[in-house]
């Protein structure tokens, strides 16, 4: 090699060193939200409790609240947001709990008095006498009755949203999935699985492929996943059993529904709420 290839290659291999940290740098983390990705191996993250969402053209609440891990009740009231919950593209989705930021926001001391400043001796006030009890017939006995609280009406009800062989179950811990998954053929039919609204439509959620969303009431959402055709439109009322979609493989490797069922927000088991088999 000679003098001056060395002296080139002394300088280039500094300034490409310090090409790729920069671009390495670009491309980290910029202070955004996790992306809830099924079709990665990672772990699927919880609520997220900070940043934001930027909506984008097509989005509900609902359907940002089910990506983030958020009850849409919650969510809806972090953001002030008011019936009927239209958002629009380009607004932002405060994901910060209101009490994270009160405790983030700096405090200010008051400054300590000049003087002591005495005050005045607290006279203690006689306690007033406790009142009569009525003996004999006069008495009148309370009895309270514990008040019954009917059970929400997505408990009960609830019918498989599809027919085939289970070949994935709920996993409670952080792991990947969040329901179960049902084997079937191209084009099979997939059913609501309880009463409800539809409230999502789309395939906006990364991983989920065509997938609708059902609001059954203000504490249940049900998840259907993966479809090949979606067969219902937002704001449409469906019963149970009734055809919503087509089961298919968008967004996966292989034809299968994918069911969850959310809970105030949080995934539960859904064979906890399904017919035994």
């Amino acid at each position: 090699m000679t003098v001056r290839q060395w002296s080139y290659s002394s300088i280039a291999l500094p300034a490409v060193l310090l090409l790729a940290s920069l671009l390495s740098a670009c491309a980290g983390p910029s202070g955004g939200v996790p992306v809830d990705d099924r079709s990665r191996g990672s772990s699927r993250a919880e609520q997220v409790t900070s940043g934001s969402h930027v909506v984008q053209r097509g989005e509900t609440l609902y359907q940002i609240a089910f990506r983030y891990g958020w009850d849409w009740k919650a969510l809806a009231a972090n953001n002030n947001l008011r019936q009927p919950f239209t958002i629009y593209p380009g607004q932002r989705i405060s994901l910060e709990t209101r009490s994270s930021a009160v405790a983030r926001a700096p405090t200010r001391t008051p400054p300590a008095a000049s003087r002591p400043t005495s005050s005045p001796p607290v006279r203690s006030t006689p306690a007033p006498a406790p009142a009569p009890v009525k003996s004999g017939a006069e008495k009148q006995t309370v009895t309270n009755k514990p008040a019954s609280t009917p059970a929400p009406a997505a408990l009960t009800g609830w019918q498989w949203p599809a027919q085939g062989p289970l070949i994935a179950r709920f996993q409670s811990n952080a792991s990947l999935n969040k329901g179960i998954d049902i084997a079937g053929q191209l084009g099979q039919p997939v059913f609501a699985a309880a009463n409800g609204s539809v409230v999502y439509a789309g395939r906006g959620l990364i991983g989920y492929g065509d997938m609708i969303i059902i609001k059954h009431d203000d504490d249940f959402l049900s998840a259907y996943a993966h479809n090949s055709r979606l067969l219902v439109k937002e704001g449409e009322q469906v019963r149970v059993g009734q055809k919503i979609a087509e089961m298919g493989s968008s967004g996966t490797d292989r034809v299968k529904l994918h069911f969850e069922i959310r809970r105030r927000g949080q995934p539960v088991d859904p064979l906890g709420y399904l017919p035994k088999l």
